[in-house]
């Protein structure tokens, strides 16, 4: 249970386990057709990329896309940004597996637009002009905002970042074959040339590219599923009545499920509780994906990219439509493939649940030996590959913007440089972020990384959100208060992260592996008893147990062996010291509590001369339009200040 949950959180295709290969998704003689699907959907990312970078020629076109961007195309993009490879391999994984409890990770994502579109996207629009700290540097003192807010931007995007590549180098490998080191390389040489070329112009027509696309997937699988199973009412009551299901709920509940019905047991994958036993670890996490969200610096630049604040508020519109639409999708995804696939054999390819939704598409166009089989799974895979690369490059261009825009030309400029100057930095950066993002996704070949997903949501909900939803509502908001928030969010977060579950604990990984190898007599007798019966659908199911049963116990022994020689985790401890394995319920109040206590402890004229300035200016976007004939904000506070 506590691997499942580990395994789950956020970053569910990116817990990649040691050792034990499993079998390919793709039989040998159909590997071509995988190749050729995924040059495909890249050859059509490269074209738009050559076409967007003849239109880049300004930071502005470089960083917002010009701000020519419409609410439709920006909304469609927002959801590309969004929908990550954990949201369409990783929650459909989680349903398939888990049942209700997986959907709740799509609930919380889509809650979480609800934040952003009444709290964040216009005020965000109106005031900012590339980034996170282009908001607070706007009333609070420049320099001290920009560095604050670069760093907590390049934190973020780093633990976001890292995962994704992870996720790519382990769904290529998986699919396809080519060494996880290479599936890295190859990301991130795609990532480069989107952002270095295309700038965000390009990630923008890259993201739609990709939502429509894998919309377009989960749309035709989903209508197969219900083509197959019936539609709502029908599809559950089959799910409930499917013996692979109430056998998966069975192996998941072990001795409290002897004295269930088949009827119960079937039920009971429709119910919350095996996945989430805790629910203050739920509304923990809830907290994190709510205002995390409004606080992850790709998502904030994309309010950027549009023309007016109107189209900013419509882009969120068209985002949660999209978003909310396609989650809903996730419910079938996930729990068609527990029907129509079955969680031994989704196991028997990903111990995680991972490759739920291709192996569904592979099982709807006839199976693992068909050519339309094999093509389905190949585009559900390819359009996968395209999503992780699509976020890179958003987490990229929010990191570049960081460091050459907020660092280079707002701290050690001073916001002097010539356009051209501008534009060099800003694809020197992504450079060298993107060389470091390539290095340290083959450093974590084979690591679980979920926590760092974990960390880069926690830091978003309680650095960046308190100090920009402060900033833009409260009066008495300064440099001082953004300041000791935006570090005690951090720091709380990421501290309560390493002393949480979410770390590997050798004991406990011993422990479990034990438990396994002392099951596996038992099992693999119920699993003989199986092949023994003239039952072939038994007889497959029971083929499939055995292969993951084998692959269970290899990884056990290699746990085991592995963490021998260690006691304690990454920080020496031995067992947890924080129970939730998301820190939201304490870091994000942390967060505003020391926001609020440092504004009020500080004294700063220029966040209380500006704040009718920003006050009109976030609600009406007036002042935006009168840009050309004023002077630069930080020139009207300077103005500002001495007066006070």
């Amino acid at each position: 249970m506590n691997v499942g949950r580990a395994a789950g959180l956020l970053a569910l295709f990116a817990a990649a386990p040691a050792g034990a290969q499993a079998p390919a998704a793709v039989p040998a003689e159909h590997r071509w057709l995988t190749f050729a699907v995924f040059a495909a959907v890249i050859a059509l990312t490269m074209l738009v990329t050559y076409v967007a970078a003849r239109r880049v020629r300004t930071p502005a076109d470089f960083y917002t896309a010009g701000g020519g961007v419409s609410g439709l195309q920006n909304g469609w993009a927002i959801a590309g940004d969004y929908l990550s490879a954990a949201s369409f391999l990783g929650i459909s994984g989680l349903i398939a597996l888990w049942g209700y409890d997986g959907f709740m990770y799509s609930v919380g994502w889509l809650v979480a637009y609800v934040s952003v579109l009444l709290v964040i996207a216009e005020p965000c629009r109106n005031i900012g002009k590339y980034t996170l700290s282009d908001i607070l540097a706007y009333r609070n003192e420049p320099r001290k905002a920009r560095i604050l807010g670069a760093l907590s931007v390049i934190t973020v995007s780093t633990f976001y970042l890292v995962a994704q590549m992870v996720g790519a180098g382990v769904l290529v490998k998986t699919l396809i074959g080519i060494d996880y080191e290479v599936s890295v390389i190859a990301v991130g040489m795609l990532m480069l040339a989107y952002v270095i070329f295309g700038g965000m112009v390009a990630t923008t027509w890259v993201q739609i590219v990709k939502a429509v696309l894998l919309v377009t997937a989960s749309l035709v699988m989903v209508v197969l599923v219900w083509s197959q199973y019936g539609f709502f009412d029908g599809f559950f009551e089959q799910v409930a009545a499917d013996e692979k299901v109430r056998g998966r709920v069975a192996a998941l509940l072990g001795d409290a499920a002897a004295g269930m019905t088949p009827a119960e047991l079937g039920q009971r994958f429709l119910e919350p509780g095996l996945l989430f036993a805790a629910p203050v670890d739920q509304i923990s996490l809830g907290i994190a994906l709510v205002f995390g969200t409004a606080g992850l610096p790709h998502i904030l630049m994309r309010f950027f990219t549009v023309p007016t604040a109107r189209a900013a508020r419509m882009s969120v519109v068209w985002a949660m439509a999209i978003i909310g639409g396609f989650y809903v999708l996730t419910l079938f995804l996930g729990l068609g493939a527990a029907l129509k696939v079955g969680a031994p054999a989704i196991m028997e390819i990903d111990a995680g649940g991972n490759m739920a939704a291709p192996l569904l598409a592979q099982a709807l166009g006839g199976g693992r030996q068909s050519l339309l089989g094999n093509f389905m799974l190949a585009f559900v895979a390819a359009v996968a590959f395209a999503t992780i690369v699509a976020v890179v490059a958003g987490l990229v261009l929010a990191a570049t913007s960081a460091i050459a825009h907020d660092l280079y030309v707002g701290v050690v400029r001073n916001g002097r440089a010539n356009t051209e100057e501008q534009v060099r930095a800003a694809r020197l950066a992504s450079l060298f972020f993107g060389a470091v993002a390539i290095l340290l996704g083959i450093a974590a070949k084979g690591q679980n990384v979920a926590h760092l997903v974990a960390l880069a949501f926690a830091v978003a909900a309680s650095a960046n959100f308190p100090a920009v939803f402060m900033t833009l509502f409260w009066r008495r908001c300064n440099t001082g208060g953004i300041a000791a928030g935006m570090i005690v969010g951090a720091l709380s977060a990421i501290g309560l992260v390493l002393v949480s579950p979410n770390m590997t604990y050798p004991k406990a990984v011993v422990a479990a592996a034990q438990r396994v190898l002392d099951e596996a007599p038992r099992r693999l007798a119920q699993i003989e008893k199986d092949l023994a019966t003239t039952d072939h659908e038994r007889v497959e199911q029971a083929k499939q147990a055995r292969a993951v049963l084998g692959r269970a116990v290899a990884r056990a022994r290699e746990d085991i062996e592995r963490y021998r020689q260690q006691t304690t985790s990454l920080v020496g401890l031995e067992a947890p010291l924080f129970a939730l394995r998301n820190p939201g319920l304490i870091s994000v109040p942390l967060g505003f509590l020391a926001l609020v206590v440092g504004s009020l402890l500080y004294r700063d004229p220029r966040a209380e001369a500006m704040w009718d300035e920003i006050y009109v200016r976030q609600n009406t976007g007036i002042l935006p339009a009168e840009a050309g004939r004023r002077s630069r904000p930080d020139d009207a506070a300077a103005s500002a200040q001495k007066r006070f």
